[in-house]
């Protein structure tokens, strides 16, 4: 009613174009107002008994034993834990269990975009496509609701589409200002073009030649997995009983007194860490477990067919040097007709994606010919005076995309382009497809269904504005708080509020004094990132359970550098360990497990790899005849080898101090045949690696060479651990 009446002043004001403007801002800030005033009337209305305090792991399995449940979700992904969520804010008692970790496979290994979709609208106005145009539309309001129920998780990011040839300029512009107007009052901000001059100024990498301009749009951007994260603690802290590590042996089934048909009644779960089996009893199964969906249809019966058709897609991690702090790229048509985003994200660079068909698994692998082909077309767009380097890949990981055709229609091959909802015989609840962006919209159709099926007592979707963990007493200026209170760097503190929000004081409560001048708290795992030991006590109160938890989710520097995450992880280990009681053999499982992930599933590929995969030889005579001459000055006794004995000499020799462990390591990174010494052949090897761009940043080859160079001048050098590549 309020409403209308504004609607009616806003009528009356005025009678030129200037007055209906700022009639329509009046009414859009107006409807905004009150939009955020029936979320917070509503979100008061809710009880969340673990407002103070988490339950336990623990607790948490003890509830899931002991209780019947309205509601079991199957799958702790983004829309695992978003059907939680809708449920238990429906006053449905409510359960979750995750055979692995919250948010631990595509959830965690997205493009980190909160996007409505660019390339779906060209598709909708290309082919008049209402279904395209509506999932483009609904993705928007999502996006929009998301950033602002964790602002201090998600943030609006421009994104420049560079444009090289004249009659695309208004044909792009046209489809960008056609994104804007979907939006509606929703918009992020306005889309401009840019001129040449302003676009390379904005982005200095840019490949300028042929450059006519660009156009900069906005979307959102988020830390995925804390999202996930964050979605499932609220659901929690509401009172959900949510488990990971809790895996589904077999649903379990009840016949219909009424129809005689079996219906779905529960599951039988297997604690993997302990390795116990018990029953969870519910009225309503849903199974949202993504790429993993068929297995879980299958257990309802044997005779369903496969509805996933998973879709690879591999990002890799740059330095941030790579891109601007806040400006992010898109080629809208790849060599191969694909769409690449170049992103900053945590102060580093994500390209990605690519788009391959794949087989489901646990453990997905990034491939070398998708690295290669991202690292083409970043060349593509980026500055000759940029060397895109093989060796700068810091991190890469592959993330299994669940594309679904629809059970219920006569055309099973067709790929469904939104998300499905459909509901078994037996009455397991599955939903499938759709994207990150619209989780919410998705659970609560999924639950709107689910209730009238199962005909369960709940009351009206809530989630609409509902704020999520972390983001009640989040400001942008919350780290100078943090800063001013606890002693902590500035970085750190800044870090910890976006990561945490309102909660980054409990993280700051839990951090040790330093000893130094400088920062008070907070000693930092590894010196390029601002993580902190105390963040690994914190991740206990999270659910964290392995070391993995940690590296990957907790934080995300897994996801960063994967040598700087395999330097801390025996701080790490130790660390959970003594918090845990873990014994000396779990630590060693723990350390190898994250190794191998790490390996696998992060893209590490370590110097030595690299060099056998490079064994070409790319050296002229001259080149090999000055670096045996370098190698010459550390072997003074010519045994054709080095060891870190004869570095320490050297280093002696110009009054450079570098630990023996330190040393070792240097060494490691380059010894292929692992003998503990670096022969003549190695050496070489690796200096045409360092040319070719296979590998960057070589310790050993910048430590030898500057103590070549203060051998002749007699002056200081300092060797600093790089930012390595993979």
């Amino acid at each position: 009613m309020a409403f209308r009446k504004a609607l009616k002043r806003t009528a009356i004001i005025g009678g030129g174009a200037a007055a209906t403007v700022f009639g329509l801002s009046q009414l859009i800030e107006y409807r905004k107002k009150q939009v955020r005033l029936a979320h917070m009337a509503a979100e008061a209305k809710l009880k969340a008994p673990f407002a103070d305090e988490l339950p336990s792991r623990q607790a948490q399995l003890a509830t899931l034993k002991s209780k019947d449940f309205d509601v079991l979700v199957i799958g702790g992904g983004a829309t695992g834990v978003g059907c939680a969520l809708d449920s238990v804010t429906r006053n449905l008692n409510t359960a979750l269990v995750e055979r692995n970790d919250f948010s631990s496979g595509t959830s965690s290994r997205s493009t980190k975009l909160i996007h409505g979709g660019v390339r779906y609208l060209q598709k909708a106005i290309m082919k008049l496509d209402y279904e395209q145009y509506m999932m483009v539309k609904e993705a928007l309001h999502e996006r929009a609701n998301l950033l602002e129920i964790a602002p201090h998780l998600s943030a609006p990011l421009p994104i420049m589409l560079p444009v090289y040839k004249w009659w695309q300029l208004p044909y792009y512009w046209a489809g960008i200002k056609m994104y804007d107007l979907v939006a509606g009052i929703q918009c992020l901000k306005t889309s401009y073009v840019l001129s040449k001059t302003k676009a390379l100024e904005l982005f200095p990498m840019l490949k300028k030649d042929k450059l006519v301009g660009a156009i900069v749009y906005y979307d959102g951007q988020h830390n995925d997995a804390r999202m996930n994260l964050a979605i499932g603690l609220t659901a929690a802290r509401y009172g959900a009983a949510i488990a990971n590590y809790t895996e589904v042996v077999h649903l379990l089934k009840s016949k219909d007194p009424q129809t005689g048909i079996d219906k779905v009644c529960g599951a039988h779960c297997r604690d993997v860490l302990t390795g116990e089996e018990f029953d969870i009893k519910a009225k309503c199964v849903i199974n949202a477990t993504g790429p993993f969906t068929d297995s879980v249809r299958k257990m309802d019966s044997q005779e369903s067919q496969n509805i996933c058709q998973p879709s690879a897609g591999v990002h890799i991690v740059i330095p941030g040097y790579y891109s601007p702090d806040n400006m992010g790229l898109l080629d809208p048509a790849t060599s191969d007709g694909r769409v690449i985003f170049f992103l900053p994200w945590e102060k580093m660079t994500i390209a990605g994606t690519t788009d391959t068909p794949t087989n489901v698994t646990a453990h997905p692998t990034p491939g070398e010919d998708d690295i290669n082909f991202i690292l083409r077309e970043v060349r593509n767009y980026l500055s000759p005076d940029v060397e895109v380097r093989r060796g700068d890949v810091l991190a890469a990981w592959s993330g299994i995309r669940p594309l679904v055709t629809d059970p219920n229609s006569k055309d099973t091959q067709s790929i469904c382009r939104n998300h499905i909802v459909s509901i078994s015989d037996s009455g397991l609840v599955t939903i499938a497809g759709g994207k990150w962006t619209t989780y919410r919209s998705m659970a609560e159709e999924t639950l709107d269904a689910a209730i009238k099926a199962h005909n369960l007592p709940a009351e009206e979707c809530k989630t609409v504005g509902l704020m999520l963990e972390g983001s009640k007493g989040w400001t942008p200026t919350l780290y100078i708080r943090l800063v001013q209170d606890y002693g902590l760097e500035q970085e750190v503190a800044q870090h910890l509020t976006s990561t945490y929000g309102g909660k980054a004081y409990d993280v700051a409560k839990m951090a040790h004094v330093t000893g130094q001048r400088w920062p008070i708290v907070g000693k930092r795992l590894v010196s390029e990132f601002p993580y902190i030991e105390a963040e690994i006590l914190y991740a206990i109160k999270e659910y964290a359970c392995t070391a993995i938890d940690i590296l990957a989710r907790r934080t995300r520097l897994g996801f960063l550098n994967v040598q700087a995450a395999d330097e801390a992880l025996p701080r790490i280990v130790q660390i959970m360990g003594k918090e845990l009681g873990w014994s000396q053999e779990r630590k060693t499982t723990e350390l190898e497990a994250a190794k191998k992930f790490l390996y696998t599933e992060m893209g590490y590929r370590s110097r030595s790899e690299q060099l056998n995969k490079t064994s070409e030889m790319t050296l002229d005579n001259q080149e090999i005849a000055r670096y045996k001459q370098r190698f010459q000055k550390f072997d003074k006794d010519r045994k054709g080898f080095i060891t870190t004995v004869d570095l320490q000499q050297v280093l002696d020799s110009i009054n450079v101090q570098i630990d023996g462990n330190s040393l070792h390591d240097i060494l490691n990174e380059v010894d292929v045949n692992k003998n503990g010494q670096i022969e003549i052949d190695e050496f070489l090897k690796l200096m045409s690696a360092v040319k070719k761009g296979h590998v960057s940043d070589s310790r050993l080859a910048i430590l030898m060479k500057s103590a070549e160079e203060t051998l002749d001048m007699r002056g200081p050098v300092t060797v600093d651990r790089s930012g390595g590549g993979v």
